[in-house]
């Protein structure tokens, strides 16, 4: 496992940590959805446990050689003293469930009864933190406060302040920021080197300093969309032709992404409109804002029409246009 670009500081403070020999049993890591605390969380596991097995280690580094016994045991999901506590998927719907459930935690107590058998460590990771049912989290609780021997928690949190106070004040916390626009050009660099000079710089643009948004965006083509929108808002669409087609692709049980991430990304592309008007032209920017921002908010709570709503959305992109764009058209 390879070290993450952007968080040299907070892999600077987890080896000061680790060398002092007085190892905190719980880190608290937090800081904004995506920008990768839970890749952090992984990779700091991994060399935990490798330090704590037989194999020895070159360097202090957190990258492990890949036929390192302990990175190959974790990339077949098999290493008995990593565990890891996620949402489960359901097997019938493929969709995940809402929270980490209270079962989830107390079957740690059979880990715990036992010593690890790789070495003198165990590492639990929960990602994330924020996902625990109520009672999901006071069980943790249990073991936080009596933490079991040899046993290093790694949690990840998005909203730290929505946890319980005392989960919080029994780790150590670390805190995680958004990445620069030239470190973000470099995680697209190595992980979509495909990319465009036009479209690297729309995804770092939406993706807002999160490494994990970026790579959700090119999943769901918001490039792709922004192109839509702007063409739309150019031409002003007179004969509908553009908004048809857009809805009827995002209107599909398959494109269900792109349609959330067109839902995010439209409000947003009308606003950075707005942001070079004046006058009468600002005044129908922010009124066309404000109608896709409030249906995009209800389209899903609501189950409205996909097409529907793309297709009302994408008339407000329209309303942008020039004036003498149909005309042009």
């Amino acid at each position: 496992m390879s070290a993450i670009l952007g968080h040299d500081s907070q892999f600077d403070a987890m080896r000061a940590a680790i060398d002092s020999g007085r190892m905190h049993h719980a880190w608290l890591l937090y800081g904004p959805k995506g920008v990768g605390k839970g890749s952090f969380a992984q990779i700091v596991a991994a060399r935990l446990l490798a330090e704590a097995s037989a194999t020895p280690l070159a360097d202090t580094g957190f990258a492990l050689d890949e036929n390192h016994s302990t990175r190959r045991l974790i990339a077949a999901g098999s290493h008995p003293d990593l565990v890891t506590l996620a949402r489960l998927e359901n097997e019938k719907t493929g969709n995940l469930a809402r929270n980490i459930m209270v079962d989830q935690v107390r079957a740690l107590k059979g880990v715990f009864s036992g010593t690890p058998s790789q070495g003198d460590r165990r590492v639990v990771v929960v990602d994330a933190i924020d996902d625990m049912e109520r009672g999901a989290a006071n069980a943790l609780l249990k073991s936080l406060e009596e933490p079991p021997a040899s046993t290093t928690f790694l949690l990840v949190s998005h909203a730290p302040g929505r946890l319980l106070p005392t989960i919080r004040s029994r780790c150590r916390s670390l805190a995680f920021a958004r990445l620069s626009d030239d470190v973000m050009a470099a995680v697209l660099a190595e992980h979509a080197p495909e990319l465009d000079d036009m479209t690297r710089a729309v995804v770092i643009a939406v993706a807002g300093g999160a490494p994990g948004a970026a790579l959700s965006v090119i999943e769901a083509d918001v490039p792709g969309i922004d192109a839509a929108l702007r063409e739309i808002a150019t031409t002003g669409d007179p004969y509908n032709v553009l908004r048809l087609d857009l809805a009827g692709k995002l209107a599909l049980k398959a494109a269900l992404p792109r349609y959330e991430a067109f839902l995010r990304r439209a409000p947003a592309f009308i606003a950075s409109q707005a942001r070079s008007r004046s006058g009468a032209a600002l005044a129908t920017a922010v009124e066309a804002w404000e109608k896709a921002r409030q249906l995009a908010d209800v389209a899903i709570p609501q189950s409205l029409p996909a097409e529907s709503v793309v297709f009302e959305i994408a008339g407000r992109v329209a309303a942008l246009a020039p004036r003498d764009a149909s005309a042009k058209a």
